[in-house]
């Protein structure tokens, strides 16, 4: 077998596995999600599982790498749409807390990420996400549109604020009620970074 069909042959292995466990850990959850159906579902065996994820705790978080992509290019699009820098910043965080509606995000990324890897803001795709959102804040106050304070830092501030009213969403008993509160004290919250006049 030649090289290049053997890697096409890990990439759908590896593309089955991720689909068939997006699907079992939204529905079931990832505790109630059994490895044995999950893995019959994508027609491969547990080897298929263990040799590309190590285990279920490694198929999460690839499961989350995966969704966390989307959402980030969902929160973007929205926020290219805007009609300045500041409000698609702002349009891009508030699409992200919005995402918390969605069940396979709720389930999978915000109630049973947290609760099996641990802390969200240390997760590898939240690092990307904080270096982007202090390039994107240092723009805003090189553009004199923010006060002139430590771009990491309110990147810092800004993220954890975006992803603790993402996760506040998502554990409520009634999500759609709690949204529109965590939105405008979001953005009440993103608009003290304003410098005056801005």
């Amino acid at each position: 077998m030649a090289a290049g069909q053997r890697a096409r042959m890990m990439e759908e292995t590896r593309a089955k596995l991720l689909r068939a466990a997006r699907e079992a850990f939204a529905e079931k959850g990832f505790a109630e999600a059994s490895m044995d159906e999950l893995t019959a579902a994508a027609g491969l065996t547990r080897g298929a599982l263990y040799h590309n994820f190590g285990d279920k705790k490694g198929l999460l978080h690839a499961v989350i790498e995966q969704l966390d992509a989307e959402m980030v290019e969902k929160a973007r699009e929205t926020g290219r749409r805007a009609a300045t820098p500041w409000a698609g910043f702002l349009e891009e965080c508030v699409a992200y807390i919005e995402l918390a509606l969605e069940p396979e995000i709720q389930r999978i990324m915000l109630l049973d990420g947290p609760a099996v890897l641990g802390d969200p803001s240390r997760w590898p795709g939240q690092t990307a996400c904080l270096r982007t959102t202090t390039e994107t804040i240092q723009a805003l106050i090189e553009a004199g549109t923010l006060r002139p304070v430590d771009a990491e830092a309110a990147a810092r501030l800004v993220n954890g604020a975006a992803l603790d009213a993402a996760l506040w969403v998502a554990a409520a008993d009634e999500p759609r009620a709690v949204l529109p509160k965590a939105i405008e004290a979001f953005r009440c919250l993103a608009s003290g970074l304003l410098k005056e006049g801005g």
